[in-house]
């Protein structure tokens, strides 16, 4: 669904106009749609209802506390990889018995936290790791439910930055050694094997990988319950993709029937951990055009929003679609623009030869798509403070994370006693 409309000559999210958000709160900014986000955790649990299956929300996308309690309250889980996030988690009323702990490089730390905390499951990438789990949990007196990641050696056919199942990259156990991984996990103490994990990347727009991927899992299902291992449950990672620009992403339905076609006959519970699907098409981030400037062959429009808080561009080469936040008339042409940002670097560049109405000196501009792998994504690079965040609920808007001073910025640094 869209909530980004234009109304009365302005855009608006839901029934707040941006330009008022704007004259509020200052920009850049982003801003979140309450509406978008019930939609689609809500899509997610619809098509996947009279499945038994549990929706854990990828915090990684966008890790914002009004976000994270905005899906708890629907009754989403949460998929962390950090104790960083797991805090957040739990923060924001996700309760541990629906959180599952993923990621490559836990830490002892990391692993005796999540114990004590309770959460739901932990996926383990490693026989270090599992050993690493044994140690603590032993420590502890516990018994760590886990789920190894498995490595299909599927090829997601995304980004190369985004692609996690194939065996040259770092996550998971390889596929075949998997049988004895359990084998040696269950003979290990404090370690309870329940699950299978597969994660095999982000914007995937095509169901085959997926299908490829599941398949391999429920075979190796039945062999690891050949070999004794009591495993009831599924975790079928997220990587549904979205629409940025001319992506026809899988309807959920078909997903969903294309999950319970593979797993509807092996009494599983379903583990599913969408991030993008849920907060990508949600936000926006909302800028302001500093100088629109005439090179000698290209038409540069600079507004006041920069790498260091949407680096997508930068580093996916990805597309975001610009609209202006004032609404063009109807016959306003279109001219090409290098939409770029302030911060000294030639990568610090969101469009090139996009081609937009006339832009002037002081417009606002809205960068679609970018409720996820935005804010949480973003630094201070050029001391530039971060973006505040805004969450907008009907006609109501609310920062959810104010944008700090220069001040309180360096407040947090230390000069030592000898300089």
């Amino acid at each position: 669904m869209s909530v980004f409309a234009y109304r009365d000559g302005v855009l608006h999210a839901e029934s707040v106009s941006l330009a008022d958000v704007a004259r509020e709160v200052g920009t850049p900014f982003y801003l979140y749609s309450t509406a978008a986000l019930e939609s689609h955790y809500n899509a997610y649990a619809g098509a996947f209802a009279g499945q038994d299956a549990g929706v854990c929300y990828a915090l990684k996308a966008n890790s914002n506390l009004a976000v994270i309690r905005t899906l708890a309250r629907l009754g989403a889980g949460g998929d962390v990889v950090s104790v960083g996030e797991m805090t957040r988690a739990l923060a924001g009323g996700i309760p541990p018995e629906r959180i599952v702990f993923s990621g490559v490089g836990k830490t002892r730390d990391d692993l005796r936290a999540a114990l004590e905390a309770g959460i739901h499951q932990i996926n383990v990438e490693s026989v270090p790791e599992l050993e690493a789990l044994s140690e603590v949990a032993s420590s502890l007196g516990v018994e760590a439910p886990i789920a190894f990641r498995v490595n299909p050696d599927v090829d997601a056919k995304t980004h190369a930055k985004i692609a996690t199942g194939k065996k040259e990259n770092k996550f998971g156990i390889d596929y075949d050694h998997a049988r004895e991984i359990y084998r040696r996990a269950a003979a290990l103490p404090g370690i309870k094997p329940v699950a299978i994990a597969v994660h095999i990347g982000s914007q995937l727009t095509d169901l085959a990988p997926f299908r490829a991927a599941y398949e391999r899992v429920a075979a190796l299902l039945h062999q690891l319950r050949e070999d004794g291992h009591d495993i009831q449950r599924l975790d079928l990672g997220g990587g549904l993709g979205i629409t940025y620009r001319n992506e026809a992403p899988p309807d959920l339905a078909d997903y969903a029937a294309m999950v319970r076609s593979i797993t509807g006959n092996l009494g599983c519970r379903i583990t599913l951990e969408p991030g993008r699907s849920l907060v990508g098409n949600a936000g926006i981030l909302v800028s302001r055009v500093i100088y629109v400037k005439q090179g000698l062959h290209r038409r540069f429009a600079i507004i006041d929003a920069a790498m260091n808080d949407l680096i997508r561009p930068s580093l996916y080469d990805a597309y975001h679609g610009i609209v202006p936040v004032a609404e063009p008339a109807p016959d306003a042409g279109q001219e090409p623009y290098d939409v770029v940002g302030p911060v000294c670097e030639s990568g610090d560049t969101f469009a090139v030869q996009r081609p937009l109405p006339p832009l002037a000196d002081d417009d606002l501009v809205a960068l679609l798509s970018a409720g996820a792998y935005g804010a949480v994504m973003a630094s201070t690079y050029n001391t530039r403070p971060l973006v505040p965040e805004v969450l907008v609920n009907g006609d109501r808007f609310s920062v959810i994370r104010p944008r700090p001073t220069v001040e309180e910025m360096l407040a947090a640094e230390r000069i030592p006693d000898w300089l």
